[in-house]
Order: C-alpha cells, then sequence, then structure tokens
C-alpha cells in the first residue's frame, strides 16, 4: 500500500545571463542562486520532503563551457537538500551540453528517462525533446518503454517531465503566444492514452511554461509549475516569483501548494 508522501519540487531555475523578452526583463537569473538556496532551507527546515524534484532548465544556456559549470553550481546547491534530488533534463541543459554531461551532474548513466519506486509510489521521469524552434518530441522509442514501465506494476504513478503534455491554452501567456508547438509535446495526446490506459497515473507535473496551471483530463491531474525565477513584474527591477511547490501524496487524494511571490493551490480526490 502506498504511503503518504511529501514531495518538494522546483522549476525553470536559469542560472547563467540576463535574459530579455520582447525587451523587458523577463528572467531574474542574476538571483537564482540565492532563490535556490532559500528552496533548500525551506525543505530542510520546513517541509521536510521524502523527495525533491527538479524539473530542468537549471540554465540559461551560454556555451558549453559556462553551461557545465553553471549546471554543476546548481546542482551543488539542490543536492544541500537533506532529502534525495530527482533530476529532469530541461530544453536549455542540453542546448549545448548532452546526455553524457547531465548524468555526470546526476551520478548516474543511461537515457535521461527512467523510473523508481518509494515507499509504495511509482516515479516516471520522461525527456522531452526540443527541437529548437521547431517542435518538442518524445520518440516513439521512450513511448514503448513507458508502457512496458507502466505495465509492470499496479502501484499508483506519478509523472515527471519538462513540457507539458496537457491541452492548455498558452495564447494568453507571456511566453507561447503564437508558439503552442514549443510549449507543449507533439505526441501529448499518445502519452496521455498510456497514462490513461494503464490506471496507475495519479498525477503529471511539468515545468517550463514560467506559470501556474492545472488541468484535469480524463480524471489525471495535469500540474504545470511556475518557474523559480520568474519576473511577476513587466520589466526590471523585477519581482522573483520564488516558486517552489509542495505536494502531499495520499492513498485518497493529493494536495498540491505552490508557494512564493506567485502562490496557487491544488486538491485533487482520486
Amino acid at each position: 500500500m502506498a504511503q503518504e508522501l511529501t514531495i518538494g519540487i522546483v522549476t525553470d531555475l536559469h542560472f547563467g545571463p540576463e535574459a530579455r523578452w520582447q525587451g523587458k526583463l523577463r528572467k531574474l537569473t542574476h538571483q537564482a542562486g540565492a532563490l535556490a538556496a532559500d528552496f533548500v532551507r525551506r525543505m530542510n527546515d520546513e517541509v521536510k520532503p521524502a523527495l525533491v524534484v527538479n524539473l530542468g532548465d537549471d540554465i540559461e544556456d551560454e556555451s558549453r563551457e559556462a553551461d557545465i559549470a553553471r549546471y554543476g553550481e546548481c546542482q551543488r546547491i539542490l543536492r544541500q537538500a537533506e532529502a534525495p534530488l530527482v533530476n529532469v533534463a530541461g530544453n536549455h541543459d542540453l542546448v549545448h551540453m548532452n546526455r553524457e554531461d547531465l548524468n555526470h551532474a546526476w551520478g548516474r548513466t543511461g537515457p535521461l528517462y527512467y523510473s523508481f519506486d518509494v515507499e509504495g509510489w511509482h516515479f516516471v521521469v520522461l525527456h522531452t525533446l526540443e527541437k529548437h524552434d521547431v517542435e518538442i518530441r518524445v520518440p516513439e522509442t521512450q513511448i514503448e518503454w513507458l508502457r512496458e514501465d507502466l505495465g509492470q506494476g499496479t502501484t499508483p504513478a506519478v509523472v515527471l517531465m519538462h513540457h507539458s503534455a496537457s491541452e492548455q491554452d498558452v495564447e494568453d501567456s507571456r511566453w507561447w503566444p503564437g508558439r503552442r508547438h514549443l510549449a507543449l509535446v507533439k505526441e501529448r495526446a499518445e502519452l496521455r492514452a498510456v497514462f490513461e490506459r494503464s490506471r496507475r497515473v495519479r498525477a503529471v507535473f511539468n515545468g517550463h511554461l514560467h506559470w501556474n496551471h492545472f488541468d484535469l483530463i480524463a480524471g489525471i491531474p495535469y500540474v504545470t509549475v511556475q518557474s523559480l525565477i520568474e519576473n511577476l513584474d513587466d520589466d526590471a527591477p523585477g519581482r522573483a516569483a520564488a516558486a517552489h511547490a509542495v505536494v502531499t501524496l495520499g492513498e485518497r487524494g493529493m494536495n498540491v501548494r505552490v508557494r512564493g511571490n506567485d502562490p496557487a493551490r491544488y486538491q485533487v480526490a482520486w
């Protein structure tokens, strides 16, 4: 039987150079280190989760040398958490770095998609691949692996991914109007069908979109978590979202509390 489990989630930390969008300061990258350290402090002192989950985009890509150094800096801060760290690959993480670089930082080998079990819960990490300015894909080989993985047990499962597999409307977002193909996974309907047919998936979490969002599709909640460093103001000097999620998974349902300067709260009964 699955035990009640608390996990902490952070995403889109973007260690790196200043990032502007449409001429305005949108990512408060210069605050990434301090905000990440404060997230870890909260996890250790207040939340005490069973897992800390990093949904990707640890860096604002610049060059291979700079990216490796900044990714390492971000990972060193996150690993000060007393709970085990679970990593997901983001699109910015793989502009100048590769699978081997991320695996070295994560302390593992193999594909950037994998699964594991904690206290009666099954966790699936997917690797969504972005072709720059073209599309976001999950290859068929990974989808077949997902089918087999979810088909091998009956314990409740949680899926972790960087891009979204929901059908959320992004036209009123800051980053994605006219760019839905770069916000959502192309194979999202196929992925959702796998989740649904397994009868195991209780929730799907993603980052990437730099806002909080909730969708319920065929009884499965799809939760997008706000970026740690998103500027909530229109321009400089700015106000960081300082966002992270605290998720409590239980036998009968789930509570999600996004904390920081852009709070949200969702409650779901299974």
